[in-house]
Formats: C-alpha cells, structure tokens, sequence
C-alpha cells in the first residue's frame, strides 16, 4: 500500500518548490577532505564546481552543499574553514543555476555567509539546536529550514542510542523543533523535517523510521528522507564475515535506490542522495506507481 502525502509550495525570493506532483531530489555535494561517501572526491574548488553541474544537469531540484563532516564520531571543524570551504563553491554554482542551493551546516556564522553567497536553503542536521543564533539568521532571512532529528551529536550519536518508543520520540522532538522555529520567527510554510537516518539510530531504528513515515505527516511539513550510502545499508549487505562493503561500490547504490523507493512509498517528499541520475529513474517509476494508485477508481 502507498501513502499519498500532502501537496504543498514552497515560494520565497525567486524560488518556488511544489511538493506532492512528483518526488523532489536533493542532491549532495560534500566538500570536505573526510565525509563517508566520498571520501574527499570533490574537496578541491574544481572538482567540486564540476560536480555541482553534474548533479544540476542529472535532474536535481535541490543542491546541498555541505563544508564539514557530520559521519558518525567525526570532530567539527571551525567555522571560518566551514565557510572557506563552501563560499567559492556558492558563489559559483548560483551562476550556473536557477534551483535552490541549501548550505548544509549548524553553524549561524556559516549559513549567513553561505545565503549572502546565494545559498537560499539553511538545512541544520541539529534542527537549530547546536547554535543559538541559527533561528534568528534563518527568521531574519527568510530562507526555508531543514529541521533533522539527531540524537546527541556526531560524535557521540552512534554510541549505543536507545529509544523507549523509536517513533513517538522523534515525532516529539520534530514538533518541539518546529514551534521553536515558529517562536523564533520562522514562517511555518518554510519549514521542512528530516526524521535523520543514521544520526543516533540502529540499524533496526532506520528501517522502522522509512517504514513509519506517515506516522510524521500530521506535523504538516514536507518529510526530507536521506538514506543515500549509509550505515546501515552496509550492514545489511554484509557478508557471512560481517565485512559491509564501501560505500562507492554499486551493489551499495542498489541499496540506496531501494531505501529511496521505499521511503517515498511511505510518504517521502524529498529524498537526499549522492548519484541524481539513478535517483531520476527511480523517482519517476515509483511516482507513477503512486499516482496510478491514486486514480484508481
């Protein structure tokens, strides 16, 4: 059974995002020495311009860039290098495109510099929580919010999480975030929520939360999915020894598409991966499955 999910637009500046007629795809662009995907692929200014326009090209709707890794038990990185990593990178990308450019960061300093480079997007994988200023720079912008659920911090998330109840908690805490954002000046109509795969979950909790999506719709903001190459994909493709496979081997992009899909399944409105190109084929079958659902008579 499919979930039909609630149509909504999403209009500030010169940008206007329509979730509900089709699946919205993020794309990912890491410009870090260290992040788990790709392990400093696209660290240097070209590599990561060059991959930008690729993932422009392949179909996204989103661009997210991101200048610090946020892997399990990884450090932070200070903000000044944050913003030398990622300004150049926005400020040429705008050029080049008209779709919004999300700065992937829980850092005030850094989302007001990246949004006076032209990202207009501020997606905080601490839901405004690790800095106090975030809320008022995102208010006093203007700009939408991705709020995440995390438990603890990077470091630390990973670290034996638990939950009495998996799916009530992170309801809680995604609506505490939201009135915080409201409270803090946020227009509520610019909010989307990201229930947080892999940060501060098992294996298990990964599964239940794709699984239960519809379980966050009465929050009424579009659900923001990222499963792309993680974890616990790995685990679940490992071998008789336990050893997962890296996160670049195709059999872990298979994993991906299949998490994709599901997750959209069950309500989904923009799913977050690393290969836009595959996430294309699999946005456009699954969304005609849900919408040949929907006519039936």
């Amino acid at each position: 059974m499919t979930f039909t999910a609630p149509s909504y637009d999403m209009i500030w500046g010169s940008h206007c995002l329509s979730f509900g007629p089709r699946t919205l795809i993020m794309g990912v662009l890491n410009v870090t020495p260290d992040s788990f995907s790709d392990g400093g692929r696209f660290f240097s200014p070209d590599k990561a311009i060059a991959q930008g326009i690729k993932l422009i090209s392949d179909g996204a709707d989103i661009l997210d860039i991101g200048g610090e890794s946020t892997r399990p038990y990884s450090d932070p990185v200070p903000a000044a290098e944050e913003i030398r990593r990622v300004v150049p990178i926005i400020s040429e990308l705008v050029k080049k495109t008209s779709i919004p450019i999300s700065i992937d960061t829980n850092k005030a300093e850094v989302a007001r510099a990246a949004i006076k480079s032209g990202a207009a997007i501020i997606n905080d994988i601490s839901a405004l929580r690790m800095d106090g200023r975030m809320a008022a720079v995102a208010a006093e912008t203007g700009v939408p919010v991705i709020l995440m659920h995390m438990k603890e911090t990077p470091k630390t998330m990973q670290m034996a999480p638990t939950y009495e109840n998996l799916m009530e908690e992170v309801r809680a805490f995604l609506a505490r975030a939201i009135a915080h954002a409201v409270k803090s000046g946020v227009d509520r109509s610019r909010i989307m929520i990201d229930p947080g795969i892999g940060f501060g979950k098992t294996t298990d909790h990964n599964l239940r939360l794709i699984g239960g999506l519809s379980k966050f719709q009465d929050l009424d903001c579009p659900i923001l999915v990222g499963s792309s190459k993680k974890a616990f994909l790995r685990k679940l493709l490992a071998n008789q020894d336990q050893t997962a496979p890296p996160a670049d081997l195709p059999i872990v992009e298979s994993a991906t598409q299949a998490s994709v899909a599901a997750a959209i399944l069950n309500g989904a409105q923009v799913v977050r991966v690393h290969d836009v190109a595959n996430t294309k084929i699999t946005t456009r079958i699954i969304d005609a499955i849900k919408k040949a659902t929907r006519d039936e008579p």
